[in-house]
């Protein structure tokens, strides 16, 4: 039976994107009241960290390169212009891999840290009233799970990615306009991504989430951006990775209609 679909607050999209950025915020305040659990959530995002960090240097490192493979159309044109088209190609390709680098780091730390986060998760759960409709699953199985729903949503990610990258060599709109909209995809699949052990903890799968983000979806936006925005950060990944799982449970519990007051 399909879950009813939830009525969003009516407080604007501006409010409930804000709302939702806002939901990190408590995340990052939950990390502050309980540091001992939450630093163990930063093991694993610094050990993606530092493998994620070596693979986008190596990507600015040959980004000239690979920027003068995709267009040698330009091979044969004075200098000025070549040299403009190449910076455009640099940075689509460095946009590009920043998308990717973000969604594919959360979706590696996450099955890295899989016991961090899950006892991360449950300890807020705790604290606004338990799970509703709580499900055994186990260990391996729940892995599983997530590892191929981790997997779909990146080969996603990377499929929205490539017309954005193209969209990269556009002059003004693709050093305006796409950056926004990577943020915005970005976010997106961020959310979907770090609601899962909630939603895995009532038995619920990707399609349950995409269904009840979408239901709400300026917040999970919010929520996705301001995440994706500190990620880009140096550092900003490994130190907020356990506040952004904090804060996703609470985005879970709200689109789930349940109370994400403290009892």
């Amino acid at each position: 039976m399909n879950a009813p679909r939830l009525a969003a607050p009516v407080t604007g999209a501006v409010g409930r994107f804000l709302a939702g950025a806002g939901l990190l915020l408590r995340g990052l305040g939950l990390y502050v009241r309980s540091p001992g659990l939450m630093l163990l959530g930063i093991v694993p995002a610094l050990l993606s960290g530092v493998l994620f960090l070596a693979a986008f240097a190596t990507l600015v490192y040959f980004v000239d390169d690979l920027a003068a493979l995709v267009t040698p159309f330009a091979d044969d044109w004075s200098a000025t212009p070549r040299g403009l088209v190449r910076v455009i190609a640099g940075l689509a390709f460095l946009g590009l891999g920043g998308l990717l680098a973000v969604v594919t780091f959360t979706a590696v730390t996450l099955v890295i840290g899989d016991p961090f986060y899950e006892k991360i998760s449950e300890r807020v759960e705790e604290r606004y009233g338990g799970t509703p409709g709580a499900v055994d699953v186990p260990f391996w199985a729940s892995l599983r799970r997530s590892v191929v729903d981790s997997l779909r949503l990146v080969a996603i990610s990377a499929l929205v990615g490539v017309p954005l990258f193209a969209a990269g060599f556009i002059p003004v709109v693709g050093q305006t306009v796409v950056p926004v909209i990577g943020a915005a995809v970005g976010g997106w699949f961020l959310t979907l991504e770090l609601v899962g052990a909630p939603f895995y903890r009532r038995g619920m799968r990707l399609p349950d989430r995409r269904t009840r983000l979408k239901a709400d979806r300026p917040t999970a936006l919010g929520f996705g951006v301001a995440v994706f925005v500190c990620f880009l950060i140096p550092l900003g990944a490994v130190l907020v990775m356990p506040a952004a799982v904090a804060g996703a449970t609470l985005l879970a519990r709200r689109s789930l209609g349940q109370s994400i007051e403290e009892r």
